[in-house]
């Protein structure tokens, strides 16, 4: 929305907010973490096998509170009059999943906090970015303002996918030795899991690549959207493997 916003001579026009929507689907997802994790980190098969009061004695437990009370609390500030304020109950939301990735116990847990913390961030940023830019541009349809929006997208694009990739990567390190690496990717469900991811990584910044090259020669630079809406999808699936990921057992234990 910024950048939008920043753009010279750019229609007033702007898309509707999905933030209640994602909001309410964040919230739901939430509430399905706390309901595992009140049950020992076991799917629960009935509601009186969830003991919600367990969970105000676990660290684990007041982190997947905090996410749900977060969720809930970006929802009202994104149908408030002051719908901006809801990053920070977000923010509330990513540093809270980063400390749950990462328990106490873990050797140099601080530090794998924080790359969680860069990580999910810069994630977030181009993904949800990439999707309001493009949906942006449909509302504006063809005019010089949207192509200036892409090209500004652009730039901050490649900065957030320099910062996923050396956390990604320092990340995957911390778990897995650099010698056992190899072995690892394929020999385990963890490691093949993350194989696809760095596959998909790929295929994103081949497509990213791509909509830059059509942005600077094409004809029309909104040519470059083709692209970028297969890039969206690719996140997507991006997601949908890094959520696996999270619930697949590290190989190495700590």
């Amino acid at each position: 929305g910024r950048l939008g916003r920043s753009v010279p001579g750019a229609p007033p026009a702007a898309p509707r907010a999905w933030a209640p929507y994602a909001a309410a689907a964040g919230f739901v997802a939430a509430l399905g973490l706390a309901s595992v994790v009140a049950t020992g980190n076991l799917v629960p098969h009935s509601l009186s096998e969830i003991d919600v009061g367990g969970l105000y004695e676990s660290r684990d437990g007041k982190l997947a509170l905090l996410e749900v009370n977060a969720f809930l609390a970006a929802g009202l500030c994104a149908l408030s009059r002051r719908p901006a304020t809801q990053v920070w109950p977000l923010a509330a939301v990513v540093v809270a999943e980063a400390l749950r990735a990462h328990p106490a116990t873990e050797h140099g847990a601080l530090l794998g906090s924080g790359l969680t913390l860069a990580h999910l961030t810069c994630a977030a940023l181009w993904a949800g970015g990439l999707l309001h830019v493009l949906r942006t541009l449909r509302t504006w349809g063809p005019a010089e303002a949207s192509a200036a929006l892409l090209g500004l997208y652009a730039r901050v694009a490649a900065v957030l996918l320099a910062a996923i990739t050396a956390t990604g990567v320092w990340s995957s390190l911390r778990r897995m030795p650099p010698g056992t690496v190899l072995e690892q990717l394929t020999d385990t469900a963890y490691g093949r899991t993350l194989l696809a991811k760095v596959l998909l990584v790929a295929a994103v910044a081949g497509l990213a690549l791509w909509a830059r090259i059509r942005l600077r020669r094409a004809p029309d630079p909104l040519a470059a959207c083709v692209p970028a809406r297969a890039e969206v999808v690719a996140l997507g699936l991006v997601v949908v493997v890094s959520g696996l990921l999270t619930a697949l057992p590290v190989p190495i234990r700590w």
